[in-house]
């Protein structure tokens, strides 16, 4: 990070052996935000977990930041309830829907209950279809599917 001071959002997409979520992390807030179309838990992937952990007590200690043992354990993973998905296929496309719409709104927090704005149980054919599309013309303007 440039400006060790500037609290940014980076996205995580993560495949877990079959399944695609999102993490979108503050590195400075130490914050998860966890984000399953499956609805399952973190604890569901304990390999996931350490390792997002471990990535940032790296990035504390590479800031020099001092904590005492207990606030070593600090970082807080918030599970989003977000949209859902109705067969096992399209998780990679509500990762992306989700990315989508959180840059959509430039914000660095996501609500546990998902953005009032898109906020749904689940995403219709057409909004699972929109992201599907804006994926494909993203991939023909990088000139990648040539």
């Amino acid at each position: 990070m440039d400006n060790k001071d500037a609290e940014k959002l980076f996205f995580i997409p993560f495949n877990t052996g079959g399944h695609w979520l999102l993490l979108a992390i503050n590195p400075i807030r130490e914050i998860v935000y966890y984000l399953d179309s499956l609805g399952n838990d973190w604890t569901t992937y304990p390999d996931m977990k350490v390792l997002i952990d471990t990535v940032l007590q790296a990035f504390r200690a590479q800031r020099d930041i001092q904590t005492s043992r207990r606030g070593a354990n600090s970082i807080t993973w918030i599970k989003v309830a977000c949209p859902q998905q109705r067969n096992q296929i399209d998780c990679g496309y509500f990762m992306l829907r989700f990315m989508r719409d959180t840059l959509a709104l430039g914000r660095l927090k996501i609500p546990t209950d998902y953005f009032e704005e898109f906020k749904c149980a689940f995403y219709t054919k057409d909004q699972v279809d929109e992201i599907k599309e804006e994926w494909c013309q993203f991939m023909l303007e990088l000139n990648v599917c040539s």
